[in-house]
């Protein structure tokens, strides 16, 4: 039995479980996919309050539609997708344009540390964190969720209703922003 198939047996004991009214098996499906929902949300989402309400509108929207589940992918990756879809939903009703292309969105921030000492690993992280958030939301997301929650590029492009070969365009693109961003900041260092 391979590990997917130990995904897929997991993932149908619990639907069934929770289609059939057993409360604690929806909160088992809640918090084994919490963390990728809020990486998807809170790196698209920017107001606190909007993230809140999106989280709850996610599982909502989960436990209305679990019936029609068809294991076609992960469970955790159908989830990915409506929280992606709820986030991209939430932007377009604000309003709010989803740049894509480095070009879209301006040079890094200044920084400011202390003169000759370099850059510390701690201090880079910190840089590194803050760049990522200043990426465009599509590829801040990619990145992530690549990263971060060690999705496949199959599983990024089903949560994103995107080609593979977006995806991996997009986070080519994205890691192309950062190392840009990182050397330029790097260099102001070194002035």
């Amino acid at each position: 039995m391979t590990r997917q198939d130990d995904h897929t047996d997991r993932d149908r004991m619990l639907v069934q479980r929770a289609l059939h009214g057993d409360h604690s098996a929806f909160r088992q499906i809640v918090e084994s996919t919490e963390a990728l929902v809020a990486q998807i949300i809170f790196k698209m989402i920017g107001n606190y309050e909007d993230k809140k309400d999106i989280a709850q509108e996610v599982y909502l929207k989960v436990y209305k539609h679990l019936p029609g589940f068809k294991f076609q992918c992960k469970l955790s990756t159908w989830i990915g997708q409506i929280a992606f879809n709820a986030s991209v939903n939430h932007l377009q009703q604000q309003k709010i344009w989803l740049p894509v292309h480095p070009d879209d969105f301006g040079p890094p921030e200044p920084y400011d540390s202390d003169a000759g000492f370099g850059i510390e690993k701690r201090e880079f992280s910190d840089i590194l964190a803050r760049e990522i958030d200043q990426l465009p939301p599509l590829y801040k997301t990619v990145i992530t969720l690549y990263h971060n929650e060690d999705q496949s590029y199959a599983e990024i492009a089903a949560i994103m209703g995107l080609p593979e070969g977006t995806v991996k365009s997009y986070l080519f693109r994205a890691r192309k922003t950062l190392k840009d961003r990182l050397l330029f900041i790097y260099k102001k260092e070194q002035q």
